[in-house]
């Protein structure tokens, strides 16, 4: 078979073994693309045990911008025996394996219609290095090398990015830079360049490449909250260690030297949200990080942040689950146990963000809506979105914009008289006016309980009132509608009766999917909802469609689910495309679901108007 030829598209992944250092350089391979002005998509699926099992980092190089993955994988970096046979089989025909060829293979070890890329990386490293540390760490710096002399990526480039690795610290930066030209002058003196190239584009422009979870709690710090509980979990730890490295800049009085903040790292995921409903009582704005098993836990706190009507916000890095599950792979699995958490009649807000840039937005949003509408606001990332780096747009403030605390009565008011019930709508949006403790000495207090009420606050399990106060609450769940990020639509180039719905991660791999069917003659309608409580477009568009897809990265179809129970929509017109092995889905796997599936084709919807016999 004819070897494959690509310049600035094609998909890298390296086959390692945690904790053999190969993380660092394997980023500074897709970094590397970047400094030469070629976007990448870059994913990091990695086990939950510390050291010893398997690890993979793919690479997709795409001038074309593509995000998500596109699935297949052009050329496999193979430094892991035990995985040999699984990532042998993952090579796309005509494709690549790059392997160590120290130790002599047989012929039943490879295939036929790859080409095999042999660099004896163990030997070169035994005859250079005497530590055993250092043969292993400068063994990944050598492929690296070695990789950019096959493939034309440009060695001063990577030479920088070790020099800003290592900066201050000349000696590893010489010593690096003498490993990666040792294993680039081997493949230039025994080996052709290979069919992939790399080109130095201008592609990338001013984008940032950043982790969401990063681009989250900076969010957190623009949206004004000042604490934070939470307790370590995976994949969520990173976003509450990214605001406490952000509060240290800007949290900081820059005079006195003291914190302008409070983040503690609790003893539980309970005590953690019982900490933040405690402080949003106060005034406060405060958020935890979280993953899965974590809301789990929750539960009767968001129920009492619901009731009582205190703003909270969590940010939701979803894993695989239940239980334990898949720790470190992603997932979109708490869909409906946050939509719906605690026991009850519940209904809470989801902010979806599809990217680290939508992270940022509505990482601040989430505290204007928690403090607006009095109560908890999760934020719902994964694992994807979270812990990998993606290219986005700069991040954009207002900076004339200021914190909406809702509303909220102050001493001057409560002074004039104005007449103050707790959980008393005086405008029918469902929304009751709040204080601040200490706002005034003696008016505007309030019992604040997770009892049944009265809008005055005052104890009543009294059915009527029970019945006035939870009417209400879902008063205030129909105000949110209006106030949540609006769904994004996108019309196929040509009128069709077929639409799909889709959320978060998935939408990289999406929009690829979708210019992919349209090349194929497919057209297919596509909105992407952001946020739940779902607003009137959401169900007009369903309505407008025969078939309506519902792309999701779990087994249950919890989106799908979601949108049955709250638009009372016939389960036959939704169609289930669930992606849930815990890598994050594909632009192949999403055409191929949606192509296999199509109802027959029909006429487009001009033509059904024309009547029969005119045909």
């Amino acid at each position: 078979m004819r070897p494959l030829e690509a310049v600035n598209d094609f998909v890298v992944k390296f086959a390692n073994v945690n904790g053999s250092g190969s993380a660092s350089a394997n980023a500074m391979f897709a970094k590397s693309f970047l400094r030469m002005g070629v976007p990448v998509a870059a994913r990091n699926i990695f086990p939950s045990n510390i050291q010893g099992l398997p690890t993979w980092y793919e690479v997709r190089v795409t001038e074309a911008g593509h995000l998500g993955r596109r699935g297949g994988v052009d050329l496999m970096v193979a430094m892991n025996p035990q995985t040999w046979d699984r990532d042998l089989a993952e090579i796309e025909p005509g494709g690549y394996l790059f392997y160590d060829s120290t130790k002599p293979l047989p012929p039943s070890k490879f295939r036929q219609d790859i080409t095999v890329v042999g660099v004896p990386l163990t030997r070169m490293c035994n005859e250079a290095y005497s530590v055993p540390r250092e043969r292993q760490l400068f063994k990944n710096t050598i492929y690296v090398g070695a990789l950019a002399a096959l493939m034309d990526i440009e060695i001063g480039v990577i030479e920088q990015l070790l020099a800003e690795q290592f900066a201050g610290k000349e000696r590893l930066i010489q010593a690096n830079v003498a490993a990666l030209r040792m294993g680039a002058d081997y493949v230039g003196a025994n080996l052709p360049r290979i069919g992939l190239r790399a080109r130095r584009a201008d592609k990338v422009g001013d984008r940032i490449y950043v982790e969401g979870n990063m681009a989250a709690g900076l969010g957190a710090v623009y949206g004004g909250a000042t604490v934070c509980a939470w307790y370590p979990i995976t994949p969520s730890t990173s976003l509450a260690e990214a605001f406490t490295d952000f509060c240290a800049d800007y949290r900081t009085d820059p005079k006195t030297g003291k914190a302008r903040y409070a983040i503690v790292q609790a003893e539980d995921e309970i005590a953690s949200i019982g900490m933040v409903v405690g402080a949003g009582w106060n005034g406060a704005r405060a958020f935890t990080a979280t993953s899965g098993p974590g809301i789990s836990l929750m539960q009767e706190f968001v129920g009492l942040s619901y009731f009582a009507e205190i703003p909270a916000v969590i940010f939701d890095v979803q894993r695989g689950g239940p239980s334990t599950g898949m720790p470190t792979r992603t997932q979109q699995s708490d869909i409906l146990s946050a939509a719906y958490a605690s026991h009850g009649d519940t209904k809470h807000v989801l902010l979806l963000p599809q990217d680290p840039g939508e992270c940022f937005e509505f990482g601040a949003l989430a505290f204007d809506l928690a403090d607006r509408l009095q109560t908890t606001i999760f934020v719902m990332l994964d694992l994807d979105i979270g812990m990998n780096e993606w290219l986005t747009a700069p991040f954009a403030w207002d900076d004339s914009r200021s914190l909406d605390r809702g509303k909220v009565m102050t001493h001057d008011e409560l002074e004039a008289g104005r007449d103050f019930g707790r959980y008393l709508d005086v405008d029918g949006d469902g929304i009751p006016f709040r204080t601040y403790p200490g706002t005034h000495p003696t008016k505007g207090g309030y019992f604040t309980r997770g009892t049944s009420r009265n809008p005055y606050a005052r104890y009543s399990e009294e059915g009527s009132v029970y019945v006035d106060n939870v009417q209400r609450l879902l008063r205030k769940f129909e105000t949110a509608k209006s106030i949540v990020p609006a769904p994004v639509r996108r019309d196929a180039p040509k009128p069709t009766r077929t639409g799909v719905i889709y959320f978060g991660s998935t939408a990289a791999a999406m929009d690829e999917a979708l210019q992919v069917m349209e090349s194929q003659g497919r057209h297919v309608d596509a909105l992407r909802v952001r946020a739940f409580p779902f607003c009137d477009a959401v169900f007009d568009f369903i309505a407008a469609h025969d078939q309506v897809f519902v792309v999701e990265q779990n087994r249950d179809a919890q989106l799908r689910a979601l949108l049955i129970n709250e638009g009372g929509v016939d389960p036959a017109k939704l169609t289930a495309v669930l992606h849930y092995d815990g890598t994050p889905i594909t632009a192949r796997f999403i055409a191929g679901e949606i192509a296999g599936r199509l109802t027959p084709a029909e006429p487009s919807p001009e033509r059904r108007q024309v009547p029969e016999a005119a045909e």
